[in-house]
């Protein structure tokens, strides 16, 4: 029996894959992007912007990222203190597009820069400022309400490396490490899909409150296994980790780095080795994407360790099971040196 073959067009659907039927969106970190990947999960699927292993701070997007944000009609960015770059790709490249700011997000809790050598032990509990659940009007329009953001940045990016002249009025950009951050960012990354995307409303703001369930889980699990960290004093390559440590309840002792990374000068690097001789600090803390030999220079002549931190995921391949493995990997390493090391 003759059999006819499939039309070339049928064939063409087969070998494709799924097909979706959401907007285009694109996203600038790779934590960002697995939270949208959660939301979109079933309708869309979100492009990357920033490449696993690159640093935020200060990256130069290549023709095919350009292209991304170029099409995309929805863009979810963390904000200009993060990423002061695509600010201006936005207004060049993403004209049309809807633009949601998720430091803007309503009900996610602001924190402070701190962007000296050394930070004071402090209650967390009092780092919940007026800006938490206040900044509804900045979560769809990145054009406005940056001057305490643009003076800090302007002060430290490009001058001198250590804190003197630091405005520290700007907050903390990297939100998404407090697990209730990122269920503030996926409701209103679910609601600007779902004013996007009426047809597919309901199920973005389902997969919203889904995730939200998952965030408060992981919180409790990561909890408990940050126990032995607690208490230890230790420093981190740059001051990326507030969010995390106001709500784990573990305290970092200070920072190689600036908070957007930028090298530090020699007295910098002089008062924490003092700070680690003085502590007993039994932690120093690399990124992988910095150079890992300033946290070799701040441990020299002591018994510290060299350990590694990554607040981006570099090691996990981006998608929706990106970002708890992140929150997981931060805490088992804070812990497994801490602990180690004690």
């Amino acid at each position: 029996m003759k059999v006819n073959p499939l039309p070339l067009a049928a064939l063409a659907v087969v070998f494709a894959g799924p097909t979706f039927a959401g907007p285009r969106v694109a996203t600038d970190i790779p934590p960002v992007h697995s939270l949208a990947a959660t939301v979109m999960e079933g309708i869309g699927a979100p492009e990357l912007i920033l490449p696993p292993g690159a640093s935020p701070h200060d990256y130069a997007m290549r023709p095919s990222e350009a292209a991304r944000l170029e099409a995309a009609e929805v863009v979810f960015w963390v904000g200009e203190g993060l990423t002061p770059w695509l600010e201006t790709a936005l207004d060049a490249l993403a004209t049309d597009a809807v633009k949601v700011e998720l430091m803007g997000a309503p009900g996610l809790r602001q924190l402070p820069f701190r962007e000296g050598a050394t930070f004071e032990t402090h209650d967390h509990g009092d780092e919940d400022h007026a800006a938490e659940g206040k900044a509804t009007d900045h979560a769809h329009d990145h054009d406005h309400g940056h001057d305490h953001a643009e003076k800090a940045h302007a002060d430290h990016a490009h001058g001198g490396h250590d804190h003197e002249g630091h405005d520290h009025g700007a907050f903390n950009p990297h939100v998404w490490l407090d697990p209730r951050n990122a269920a503030a960012m996926a409701e209103a990354m679910a609601e600007a899909l779902a004013a996007a995307d009426p047809a597919n409303a309901d199920a973005y703001r389902a997969n919203a409150a889904r995730l939200r369930a998952d965030l408060a889980a992981l919180e409790t699990e990561v909890s408990a296994a940050v126990a032995p960290a607690r208490g230890k004093p230790f420093i981190v390559f740059h001051d990326a980790y507030h969010h995390f440590e106001a709500r784990f309840d573990v305290e970092a002792a200070g920072a190689i780095s600036l908070s957007d990374a930028s090298a530090p000068g020699p007295a910098r690097l002089d008062e924490l080795r003092s700070l680690v001789r003085d502590l007993g600090v039994v932690c120093v803390f690399a990124e992988p994407q910095f150079d890992p030999k300033l946290a070799a220079l701040v441990i020299e002549g002591t018994e510290a360790e060299v350990a590694v931190l990554d607040p981006l995921g570099a090691e996990i391949e981006p998608g929706p099971a990106l970002y708890p493995a992140l929150i997981r990997g931060v805490g088992a390493a804070l812990a497994g040196c801490l602990d180690r090391a004690s």
